[in-house]
């Protein structure tokens, strides 16, 4: 990665956005958009979108959801420990023993969620796995009167934020689910060569993916593209435990991933393919027969229908405090989106 776009990955990573608070890290996306795109604009549903090209007579959307999965304080105690509703799916066995963060409008407010000590627990106790009702987060409060001093109902919380470069040219963060995805659309479009596009092209950074893809349906209502890509995560299986039968053969740091499967346009998919092949941009296949839980499926289905693809980046432990994916997946999903959509010829036809 160039070591601005490379400090704009850290940034996105390292600002709160669970899904309906995702104000902050727009804020971001936005800064970074106007270096380069032509328009950046803010819809009423919170999406941002960034415009190369905008008198293009035909539409490319290039869609990555900046939400992440968290938390939503739900009650607090006479004793100042805090009850919690998940935003996005969780595994609860996840959250024992995090370091948290609660965004409250007067800052960040640190906590920990913990469990009762091992030496204490039942043998029953131990054999259960615990519900989100059974965890409280714990702020240091001495009682319910200081802790509503802190934080209030309704107040986001996140696991604690922290981007890690490990070995190999891989990092872990949270939220790499994804902040990846929103990375890759923004970046695409300051790569393109202006003199080469025939399209307008529109990178929105959307919301509410974790909560029912809402952000990428508005936002497609009101582009309404020709085409569409989405950038998301899918599961890395090069990992222990994760079945290559059922899952795929999908592995960190050999590429980019394209979709195929009955939700993706044919002509899109094997387009995307032929440019990654044009390119030398290495990439992988992963078969989908149904609907992927991505953007893709809101933008497909939009209006009158949208050809619509998806790339997605390998991500090791998904929903978790410790996504973890390979840095150059992430920097050639980017150059595979600009060189697709340099290569729209005005008279294109993506019907089936």
């Amino acid at each position: 990665m160039e070591p601005m776009a490379a400090e704009f990955f850290k940034s996105v990573l390292n600002t709160p956005s669970p899904s309906g608070y995702e104000g902050p890290l727009q804020e971001v996306v936005r800064r970074y958009a106007a270096g380069f795109a032509e328009q950046v604009t803010t819809d009423v549903h919170g999406n941002v979108v960034a415009v190369v090209n905008p008198g293009g007579p035909r539409r490319l959307m290039l869609a990555g959801h900046c939400d992440q999965i968290g938390l939503i304080v739900q009650y607090i105690d006479s004793d100042g420990f805090i009850y919690i509703q998940s935003i996005g799916g969780w595994d609860v066995q996840m959250l024992i023993g995090q370091r948290m963060t609660v965004w409250s409008e007067g800052g960040p407010v640190p906590g920990v969620i913990g469990r009762k000590p091992i030496h204490l627990l039942t043998e029953e106790e131990r054999k259960q796995v615990p519900k989100m009702k059974d965890l409280w987060l714990d702020v240091g409060a001495a009682n319910k009167e200081e802790a509503e001093k802190l934080v209030r109902i309704g107040d986001p919380v996140t696991v604690e934020l922290a981007y890690r470069e490990l070995r190999g040219g891989r990092a872990a963060s949270p939220a790499m689910d994804d902040k990846c995805g929103l990375w890759v659309v923004m970046e695409a479009l300051r790569r393109l060569d202006r003199g080469k596009l025939t399209w307008a092209v529109y990178a929105v950074s959307t919301v509410q993916e974790e909560v029912g893809l809402r952000g990428a349906r508005t936002s497609a209502f009101g582009i309404d593209p020709q085409v569409g890509v989405a950038v998301d995560v899918t599961h890395a299986t090069d990992a222990p435990t994760i079945e290559k039968k059922e899952q795929g053969d999908i592995a960190l740091g050999k590429g980019p991933v394209i979709e195929r499967g009955p939700n993706m346009n044919p002509k899109v998919v094997r387009r995307l393919i032929e440019v990654a092949q044009a390119h030398s941009i290495p990439y992988q296949i992963e078969a989908s027969g149904k609907a992927t839980g991505t953007d893709a499926n809101s933008i497909q289905v939009s209006r009158a229908g949208v050809a619509t693809g998806l790339v997605s980046i390998p991500n090791r432990y998904m929903h978790s405090p410790v996504e973890m994916v390979a840095l150059q997946d992430v920097d050639q999903a980017a150059d595979l989106l600009a060189r697709f959509a340099e290569g729209l010829g005005p008279d294109e036809d993506f019907t089936p």
